[in-house]
């Protein structure tokens, strides 16, 4: 979509109602086999005025839902991260795994909170072949990117305060963190389609995080 200086009102709401409509459609079918026809149904408007306000058809109204969607849960991941930095209260070896643990949680409760989201993603990896490698591009830059860059800075910071070794790599590190807590649920729910016992999600994310500080917690 475009800015909002450059969209009148209407239009621009307009194109959030078809966006968010269309959300849905893409999260059950994917993008290979979400049709136009579905897509307006699903907004309530013709396929014309869907074409009206998204010259590109399906592929720029997918482009648009993955980036507002990446974005949403880009903003809740990072706001996370803050909180584990909180000025006011200095990381502190005593606390790190309890910290640890409760940004992992944080970050696999995101999965409830968005749930068209992350059904969006687990359609662009299964269809990746299929989708358009410049709605691939958006999504890593709206999302996987800025919040990779943003746990290599929670890394860095952490590792500043003497409570991680980073070993050189903070991105490494943050992707490891990543790879052995939220991840691993991610895979095990194949993206919060199957549901997770809180015991078993408890058991990952604790255990996640008891490898990741056997790997970088500061000597």
């Amino acid at each position: 979509m475009q800015s909002r200086r450059e969209v009148p009102p209407r239009k621009l709401a307009k194109q959030i109602a078809i966006a968010s409509a269309s959300c849905g459609v893409f999260g059950r079918e994917g993008y290979a086999r979400a049709s136009v026809d579905a897509l307006a149904a699903a907004a309530g408007v013709s396929t014309r005025t869907l074409y009206n306000h998204f010259p590109g058809g399906k592929a720029e109204l997918f482009r648009t839902v993955v980036a507002w969607t990446s974005g949403e849960v880009r903003d809740a991941q990072i706001a996370k991260m803050n909180g584990l930095l909180d000025a006011e209260r200095p990381p502190r070896p005593a606390d790190l795994e309890r910290d640890l643990v409760a940004l992992a949680r944080a970050f696999v409760a995101l999965m409830a909170e968005h749930p068209d989201h992350f059904a969006l993603v687990r359609h662009i990896h299964a269809e990746a072949d299929h989708v358009p490698p410049e709605v691939l591009q958006t999504w890593k830059e709206a999302g996987p990117g800025p919040v990779g860059r943003a746990l290599a800075d929670a890394m860095t910071s952490l590792a500043a305060a003497g409570l991680l070794d980073l070993h050189g790599d903070a991105a490494l590190a943050g992707a490891h963190f990543m790879a052995l807590t939220s991840h691993s649920i991610v895979q095990l729910t194949h993206y919060g389609v199957l549901t997770l016992s809180a015991q078993e999600t408890d058991r990952q994310i604790t255990g996640g995080v008891a490898a990741f500080l056997r790997a970088y917690r500061a000597a």
